[in-house]
């Protein structure tokens, strides 16, 4: 299988949940499966175009009262098919990219003060993130019993990589921000 972009996959596995339109995509995304993979709404757009294109999604056009039409997008049967072959392939390792780390170790000229409020508010966001997932793990407890046990063990098992990663952030955070202050 050739290397795509992992956005399809992304957006064919949500649909095989349920049909949503892009904006309900963007909205689970943020509220789901955001400590693992994001997506902004000009990105998931273009890549329904592109699967709807290739017949792996299907549109349907819903009327709502008083507002403009709403497209909802499903996966067909070829797009489930193409899901399952991605499923079935090796992972292919992501390089890590943090902007935090490549300017900590650049930083020799910059304030020690600055650094220290830049890896405050990065801890402030991942304390705020740890807690959104949490928010996500109360929601997949509460669906749990709809889908079925192996859905939700599989859901706990992402919910739970994004706890221990944030957790782990916020101690390199503390960890960091000791020594920082150590350098005043």
């Amino acid at each position: 299988m050739t290397t795509k972009s992992k956005t399809r996959y992304a957006l064919l596995g949500i649909l095989s949940l349920y049909p949503m339109s892009g904006y309900d995509l963007k909205k689970f995304c943020d509220e789901a499966v955001s400590q693992f993979w994001n997506e902004n709404y000009t990105h998931i757009y273009t890549v329904l175009k592109q699967l709807e294109k290739e017949g792996l999604a299907g549109k349907l056009t819903e009327q709502t009262g008083g507002r403009p039409p709403k497209n909802v997008y499903h996966i067909t049967e070829t797009g489930r098919a193409e899901l399952n072959e991605w499923l079935l392939q090796p992972v292919e390792p992501d390089p890590p990219r943090f902007e935090i780390i490549l300017k900590l170790v650049f930083s020799t000229d910059v304030p020690v003060q600055n650094i220290i409020e830049k890896i405050e508010r990065y801890k402030a966001e991942n304390e705020l993130a740890l807690e959104n997932v949490k928010e996500g793990e109360r929601k997949i407890k509460d669906i749990a019993g709809t889908q079925g046990e192996k859905w939700a063990y599989l859901w706990m098992i992402g919910i739970n990589s994004g706890k221990h990663s944030y957790k782990a952030v916020i101690d390199w955070c503390e960890e960091t921000l000791e020594i920082l202050k150590g350098m005043k």
